[in-house]
């Protein structure tokens, strides 16, 4: 394969170049070639450089020439609609961009084209509001700078079902790399490209300012200090952009990081999980006497909150905690201003926190529960749509990812932006922070915990790792863990807890406490997923520690 790439006129000379400088280096040849990106539900996802596992145009083409053929596949009139295209900050994700849009309008598929970055969301609001076919978004979400992605969507704006998944993927693994994909040239794609610039923006904000829920409270509390990052990505502006129109005056942002750079020189990751990349805003903050810091990962799908607590030191919501405070508001907010559905439903992924379940009976909301990813969350929108059952109101993500409305079909940071902010003006007129609404959530429902460990599988056969343990898991059922019995254990690979078949393992114990096992869709890990509740804080952290270091001590410890 190292030698195709080498001799092939399609490659160019810079990747020729890369891959001189590594040839006699048997590792590296064999982690860029030893196996192919996969293609599932989350599109692509991996390091960026040349071979078939490696993110580059040749592997971007391949998977957009996939996807081109099942846009074909689908009739005349499904090309026509066309495809829209975005991207982020990241490095190459502009050429990864147009050399999809170069494959598109090679297939006799129109294509739209962001005239420079934009937030995920925005694309999946772009499928629905030009009623495209498809989408296509380069991303690597939240990974580290040496990654890139692709995401495909379809006509409702979610991304591609598992079905579709599978078409797609079949495609490409009958593709050739180089001489079965149908490119455009550059000039052609520019001649035959929509692009789209930013008055297309003022729609999507239109439905971001329609989130807002009580536009009274943020108007009392206008001058409420926010601090924001962008984290070098896409972010930068219609996030501060959204908070001044729904009339927030006083939005700092953090100067350093609205630099957009897809090396992200100002953090170790642009994860907004990670406290330590609020550092810049925390002392921001400090010099402004602000509450808290909201930070948007580099495709502003996801958000993370920093509040101050009752000591005034800094600390980190986890995304099942923001996701609970939204709830919790969403719900009360629509009820006092007479806003709140007979029919009102609320969805969340399987492995996001209980507490969810306690707040929506509390309100006599349904609450849904749905496999981990936002598209299962998007389909159910979808189901609601149709049926007329339920009316959406929340769907969250333990992962930091929010929706509040149904314009788009993924999860968006710009509106959970705003309704951060409007929900932390709600408090402050009540004299607390949102470190005291969680406490008094905890006082009100309990104290609920949860973590999250990711054992990493390393090596061309880290899928095949992967397996084995999932395989092993299966084979032995533990009859209890760290001092708790098992009560039931769900193999949803064989279709349980009316989900879809996933290969995803969930034990309940006879407390309610819940670990959940799920190989990651994107990458080489196997993610363990602990929820529990106890009477504080530290009991409900030793009982998930003590569950984990038993499942470890049995199936993971050599």
């Amino acid at each position: 394969m190292l030698k195709r790439w080498m001799e092939s006129p399609v490659v160019d000379a810079t990747t020729k170049n890369e891959l001189s400088a590594v040839a006699e280096n048997e590792e590296e040849i064999r982690g860029r070639f030893g196996a192919c990106l996969t293609f599932g539900t989350g599109g692509l996802r991996g390091v960026l450089g040349a071979g078939t596992n490696r993110m580059n145009i040749y592997v971007v083409r391949q998977a957009t020439q996939g996807l081109a053929d099942l846009i074909r596949s689908c009739g005349e009139d499904s090309c026509k609609r066309g495809v829209v295209v975005g991207h982020d900050c990241r490095n190459f994700s502009r050429v990864f961009a147009e050399e999809s849009c170069r494959v598109l309008v090679a297939n006799g598929i129109k294509a739209y084209l962001f005239d420079e970055l934009r937030p995920t969301p925005e694309v999946s609001f772009a499928v629905r509001e030009l009623n495209c076919i498809a989408g296509i978004n380069i991303t690597a979400s939240h990974n580290p700078k040496e990654y890139n992605g692709y995401k495909a969507y379809w006509e409702d704006g979610a991304q591609l079902s598992l079905e579709q998944a599978d078409v797609v993927y079949a495609s490409i693994c009958a593709t050739d790399i180089f001489d079965g994909v149908k490119v455009a040239s550059a000039e052609e794609m520019r001649e035959k490209t929509v692009i789209l610039g930013k008055d297309f923006d003022e729609k999507f904000l239109a439905c971001v300012l329609d989130c807002v829920i009580d536009p009274n409270v943020i108007a009392r509390q206008k001058d409420l200090t926010i601090v924001y990052t962008p984290f070098h990505g896409t972010g930068y502006r219609l996030v501060p952009e959204a908070l001044k129109r729904a009339g927030f005056e006083n939005i700092t942002c953090v100067p350093e990081q609205m630099v957009l750079d897809g090396n992200f020189p100002t953090v170790k990751s642009p994860n907004p999980e990670n406290k330590e990349g609020f550092t810049i805003a925390m002392k921001l903050a400090d010099q402004l006497g602000a509450d808290f810091i909201i930070g948007t990962d580099p495709d502003a799908d996801r958000v993370g909150v920093v509040v101050r607590d009752a000591t005034g030191e800094f600390i980190a919501l986890t995304g099942n905690q923001t996701g609970a405070l939204l709830l919790d508001y969403v719900l009360s907010s629509r009820k006092a201003t007479g806003n709140l559905p007979a029919n009102a439903a609320v969805v969340k992924s399987i492995v996001s926190t209980e507490l969810a379940t306690a707040i929506c009976e509390s309100y006599g909301v349904t609450m849904f529960n749905v496999l981990t990813g936002f598209k299962f969350i998007g389909e159910k929108i979808k189901d609601f749509e149709a049926d007329g059952s339920h009316t959406y109101v929340f769907g969250f993500e333990e992962s930091y990812g929010y929706l509040t409305g149904t314009y788009a079909r993924d999860k968006d940071a710009v509106a959970a932006s705003l309704l951060i902010a409007e929900m932390a003006a709600f408090y402050r007129e009540k004299g607390m922070s949102l470190a005291d609404a969680l406490n008094a959530l905890y006082q009100r429902f309990g104290v609920y915990f949860e973590k999250t460990h990711s054992l990493t599988m390393t090596g061309v056969d880290a899928p095949e790792k992967m397996k084995a343990l999932m395989a092993k898991l299966r084979a032995s059922r533990p009859e209890s863990l760290g001092g708790l019995s098992l009560s039931k254990m769900y193999d949803l690979s064989e279709g349980a807890m009316n989900l879809p078949k996933s290969d995803v393992l969930y034990y309940v114990f006879d407390d309610g406490s819940v670990l959940i096992v799920r190989p990651s869709g994107t990458e080489p890990k196997v993610k363990i997923y602990l929820l529990v509740s106890g009477e504080t804080s530290a009991a409900a952290q030793g009982k998930a520690d003590a569950l984990y270091r038993a499942f470890a001590d049995a199936y993971v410890s050599e």
